[in-house]
């Protein structure tokens, strides 16, 4: 079997709506590593759009989920529960931020995650409107487009989308907004456009993900948090992209001291496993009707016994802290490569939730070099994602279980690629 000609099968068969990155084809992967169908290796740095902190086929995954596999793989929790669902639910709640009682509903996917937060704050504040910021993505359901602040190419010739939906800028330092410019804007929502009564959720991300992995600053958090009790609005944190280890705490709110009304989690919670999850106050969590929540598919039993495998390999293998670790390794190799490579305006980031910005001289974004470290480290073996509002930031996801000495050609390869 060859690349080339799957991709060609691939034109012929799949709407082209379905954007593919490589050109080739995954055949095995191990930890860090992929392998194509042609025998050629590759660095992930990647990790399936940071759903693998633990990496591709962690053992302990893998032994959970074909012991599952032999006693059942569906009944629909809605119609026959099993108890996995609930020891899962339990140790979401023990874990998640916030010193209160908490309850979880599982869903499959993180749009269907932030579509129930949304239906649960307007369940639970009788009011209509949600307001979240430029730059952030929450998926690409109908409501989840409304709720993203990108346009291209998340939004084009989708409309119209749900209404009572209001965007306020994202504080971001290097494209000059301040959170004093962020918090102002929320003001001119309220005497413009929307009564803080009827705001139900104002939603954010604390590490924007396809925005650019800005990190959203502490003054900027405690803010929203005092916002939203003045007004009585919900506070929804989306830790789809930043949850399990991958900003150097279980969750990224946890480096706050302010705690989120709900949060929305996927990616890594099940390691590969499709699962998604809203952890909240109990009481939040209870306002709709028996039945307004779920999905056939919701809390898969082979998903959640993956999951619950997750939670025993970031305690067993420390990797919290092994991700704070790699985070800063790789920062320090970044910020060793600036005086060389005048293209990186910015290195950010939390934890291992990393990200590289590059600007051309006269301070305007540089998606075309962007385009080209990306290319150009995926010919020499390192996959790499770009992201960001102008393409022109690359985002780092590696695993977390990354080997010491697969890291380290990894960070040659990228040195590599970018002093030219």
């Amino acid at each position: 079997m060859k690349n080339a000609e799957l991709v060609r099968r691939k034109d012929a068969a799949t709407p082209r709506g379905v954007g593919v990155m490589c050109n080739f084809y995954a055949e095995r992967a191990e930890n860090s590593e992929i392998w194509d169908v042609e025998g050629r290796r590759y660095i992930d740095f990647a990790a399936g759009i940071a759903v693998l902190n633990t990496g591709h086929r962690h053992p302990r995954l893998v032994a959970a989920v074909q012991k599952q596999l032999e006693r059942f793989t569906h009944t629909a929790y809605q119609i026959v529960p099993y108890a996995s669902y609930i020891e899962l639910a339990e140790k979401i709640n023990q874990r998640a931020p916030g010193q209160w009682a908490k309850k979880t509903a599982f869903f499959t996917t993180g749009a269907e995650a932030v579509e129930n937060a949304i239906k649960i704050a307007r369940a639970a504040t009788g009011r209509p409107a949600v307001i979240a910021f430029s730059g952030g993505f929450h998926g690409r359901t109908m409501m989840g487009m409304a709720l993203t602040g990108k346009v291209v190419p998340y939004k084009v010739g989708f409309g119209p989308f749900p209404g009572e939906v209001y965007h306020a800028p994202y504080p971001c330092e290097l494209h000059g907004v301040s959170v004093e410019d962020s918090l102002k804007a929320l003001q001119v929502l309220f005497k413009a456009d929307v009564d803080p009564k009827r705001v139900a959720a104002i939603i954010f991300e604390p590490v924007q993900g396809e925005g650019g992995f800005n990190v959203a600053p502490d003054a900027f958090v405690k803010a929203l948090r005092a916002l939203c009790d003045e007004h009585g609005i919900l506070l929804i944190a989306d830790e789809v992209q930043t949850g399990f280890g991958r900003t150097g705490k279980l969750f990224a709110m946890e480096h706050y001291g302010v705690a989120p009304d709900l949060t929305t989690m996927a990616k890594s919670l099940a390691g590969g496993m499709p699962l998604s999850a809203v952890c909240g106050r109990a009481e939040i969590m209870d306002a709709p009707a028996p039945g307004g929540l779920g999905g056939t598919y919701a809390g898969n039993p082979l998903a959640v016994a993956s999951a619950l495998a997750v939670l025993e390999v970031l305690e067993a293998e420390n990797l919290i802290a092994r991700g704070a670790a790699l985070g800063e390794r790789l920062m320090d190799r970044l910020h060793s490569l600036r005086p060389r490579v005048p293209q990186i305006a910015q290195v950010r980031g939390l934890g291992a939730m990393v990200a590289v910005e590059f600007q051309q001289a006269d301070g305007s974004p540089d998606a075309e070099f962007t385009r080209e470290v990306q290319n150009r480290a995926l010919e020499k073996g390192l996959l790499l994602l770009s992201c960001g509002v102008h393409g022109n930031v690359i985002r780092f996801l590696f695993p977390l279980t990354i080997p010491d000495a697969v890291m380290d050609e990894g960070l040659d390869i990228l040195a590599d690629v970018l002093v030219r």
